[in-house]
């Protein structure tokens, strides 16, 4: 931890009586790809913003590049950059003039130029900013925040609200800047965005790290257990339904019964069995594979987006 990019300790945010952060640990190494996953109003924000050097934490400690946010916000600036999760600019600003202003805040930039290459956006570069699509707003965003050449990237939700091509997108981009050994830390409330982009993984809950790990470690915690999950006609007892052959644990989220079976086929014949015995009905059933979704439901009883 020693030589780590980024350490966080024991970190604390309160607003007013509500505890939004509430001991927070974790370390980012460099070139990691690092995310913050959990649901909204979690803590991710508040703790990213408190790296970042736009709120100050209660209490805690925080070294991002061998600074603190708090103590040394201007030469912190010149060492991150930051997409935020809502990025807003003048309707008319041009796409280059944003990029160019934003050089002209730093000591050290990057050829404007070579960022519109980058990011799609040579076509645009004389459009104004309320000319652009969603994507190509979130694209800028990402373009401005390496406009200093940082050695730290904060995204905040950089695929929020955009549909699901320009995720691709997004995560295209996040990707290659992963191959050019970036460090790069994320939040996301996206099981898929995740497992597919981070290193490792902090799982967050009311502002706590609830497991910790790579996306490989956190779903080995669901062993080799299938989830199943079951829509009935008729109300059933998970209880009961633990009990079935091959079946190991059973929980009912908003009307559907997961179930987590180690021998699926002998899972689902048992479940067809006592369905037919008991007058019961199937209308919908789906097998998946280990998730951080599982991890998640395992450790609150809940779904991650709840």
């Amino acid at each position: 931890m020693a030589d780590s990019i980024l350490q966080v300790e024991n970190l604390v945010k309160h607003y007013g009586n509500v505890q939004a952060v509430r001991g927070v640990s974790f370390h980012v190494d460099e070139g990691e790809v690092f995310g913050l996953l959990g649901p909204n109003g979690a803590g991710k924000t508040s703790t990213v913003e408190m790296l970042e050097g736009l709120r100050t934490r209660d209490s805690g400690r925080i070294s991002v590049c061998g600074l603190d946010p708090q103590e040394n916000p201007g030469r912190l600036k010149h060492e991150i950059g930051a997409a935020l999760q809502s990025t807003s600019l003048p309707d008319k600003i041009r796409v280059m003039e944003a990029l160019r202003l934003f050089s002209s805040f730093y000591k050290r930039h990057r050829d404007p130029e070579e960022l519109l290459k980058r990011f799609g956006l040579v076509e645009k570069r004389n459009a104004f900013y309320n000319q652009l699509s969603g994507g190509q707003k979130q694209r800028l965003a990402l373009a401005m925040a390496l406009v200093n050449d940082p050695q730290v990237l904060f995204f905040d939700e950089p695929t929020s609200g955009l549909d699901p091509q320009v995720r691709r997108e997004i995560y295209d981009i996040v990707e290659e800047l992963k191959r050019e050994k970036k460090t790069i830390v994320m939040t996301t409330h996206y099981i898929e965005e995740a497992e597919r982009l981070c290193d490792r993984v902090a799982i967050i809950d009311h502002g706590q790290v609830i497991a910790l790990g790579s996306p490989r470690e956190l779903k080995d915690r669901s062993g080799d257990k299938t989830r199943v999950e079951v829509r009935l006609t008729k109300p059933d007892s998970p209880d009961v339904l633990k009990n079935l052959e091959g079946v190991t644990e059973c929980r009912e989220l908003n009307g559907i019964y997961i179930l987590q079976a180690q021998r699926p086929p002998q899972a689902i014949v048992s479940l067809v069995k006592h369905l037919e015995i008991h007058g019961n009905e199937l209308l919908g059933l789906e097998i998946l594979t280990p998730s951080l979704e599982d991890v998640f439901i395992e450790l609150t009883g809940r779904r991650l987006r709840d």
